[in-house]
């Protein structure tokens, strides 16, 4: 995808739901520990872009570290966020369900850190901005308008209401 020769906002309405998940790699000598963490991660990845009707819209790969790596995610509510996490059929479920197995088990050992926090954002409360970048981030999720249909300055990207403005 290329880069708009612009600059643009999100196109995002109503409330915007943000995940970061991640895992930090506490021992890297433990290889057979956080590896399986990283690639059930990937494997969820893929099983969400198979099926966008569970409601992930994007989601961005990120490093913090050499030790540590997450996704932050944009989904189309808390809802589907919910459900996806509880759903049975959902290989989320079959990998929380193994890490507890672990853990009663006393064989989780410290080697890898697993962490989310989510975020229920209301509109007023997010704004972006976008200069010559394809979409990206919340505009990834919910598209890219151009920077004037929401206000040339932050404040009035603020303020829009897109009850307002539909």
């Amino acid at each position: 995808m290329s880069a708009a020769a612009s600059r643009t906002t999100a196109d995002a309405h109503g409330d915007v739901v943000v995940l970061l998940i991640g895992m930090r790699v506490n021992h890297f000598w433990a290889v057979h520990q956080w590896l399986p963490v990283m690639l059930a991660m990937f494997r969820m990845l893929a099983e969400l872009k198979k099926d966008p009707a569970r409601g992930l819209l994007s989601r961005v790969l990120l490093t913090a570290s050499p030790r540590t790596y997450y996704v932050v995610q944009y989904w189309e509510s808390k809802e589907k966020l919910y459900a996806y996490a509880g759903a049975p059929d959902a290989f989320h479920h079959r990998a929380w369900a193994r890490v507890n197995r672990l853990e009663k088990g006393g064989k989780v050992r410290g080697h890898v850190g697993i962490w989310h926090e989510a975020y229920i954002v209301p509109e007023g409360s997010y704004e972006a901005i976008y200069g010559d970048m394809p979409a990206f981030g919340l505009a990834a999720a919910h598209g890219q308008v151009p920077l004037e249909r929401r206000g040339r300055y932050a404040k009035d990207r603020y303020a829009y209401r897109s009850s307002e403005n539909d």
